[in-house]
């Protein structure tokens, strides 16, 4: 596969410099970024596999640490989702003033509790063309959610019984063009054999369907 960009950034966002990862395939249709669950990182071995699939497709993407690691080692900020909704905002903002990645329409996934903040940003940024949450908390942006334009996916597994009580409220809530995704015999983390492979396929049809094409100039 030819990506003919792909770094590490140091991205400046609310005074501190957040370690991330971005790729651009060539051809791209858009870049998706990505919000990681608390505890995790731009390091996740399962946020890592959704973006190599979806590179493969075509699509750029931006890992990155919504907390630097001090703060990570603050247990109460990893649960501070203003903070990282701030946060958020603010590497989108910085993605969308770079030169090689300024013309491309944006998506975001989430897991976990970085779905909250990706709804909670995308309800601040109406450019944000689509969303998509792995075993996500929207309960944590329920505040919000109603102000979300982007298309939603929301995908849960069928065992992971009150993340999926969750999410089929948070459907209930949302105004745009939504969906509900139940993968059978999948747990919280999508562990069981074939599961994050379900993932990366779903993931990757909702963006086929609702990001928007690179803008022509």
């Amino acid at each position: 596969m030819n990506i003919p960009f792909h770094k590490k950034v140091s991205i400046p966002v609310d005074k501190v410099i957040l370690e991330g990862e971005l790729s651009i395939p060539e051809n791209s249709k858009g870049i998706i970024i990505f919000s990681h669950g608390s505890g995790s990182s731009r390091l996740s071995p399962r946020n890592r596999m959704v973006a190599a699939y979806l590179q493969r497709k075509k699509f750029g993407t931006l890992l990155f640490d919504l907390l630097t690691p001090a703060e990570d080692a603050n247990y109460q900020l990893r649960f501070d989702i203003w903070l990282l909704t701030k946060r958020l905002i603010g590497v989108t903002q910085w993605l969308e003033k770079q030169s090689m990645a300024n013309e491309y329409s944006l998506g975001y996934f989430g897991a976990s509790t970085g779905v909250a903040s990706a709804l909670k940003a995308a309800a601040h940024l109406p450019q944000i063309s689509a969303i998509v949450s792995r075993g996500g908390r929207p309960d944590l942006a329920f505040d919000m959610i109603d102000k979300v334009q982007a298309p939603t996916l929301l995908i849960v597994g069928s065992l992971d019984y009150y993340v999926l009580r969750l999410n089929k409220e948070a459907y209930r809530q949302l105004n745009c063009e939504k969906k509900l995704e139940v993968i059978q015999g999948a747990s919280h983390l999508f562990e069981e054999s074939g599961m994050m492979e379900q993932v990366c396929e779903k993931a990757g049809e909702w963006f086929e369907k609702y990001l928007h094409p690179v803008k022509v100039s």
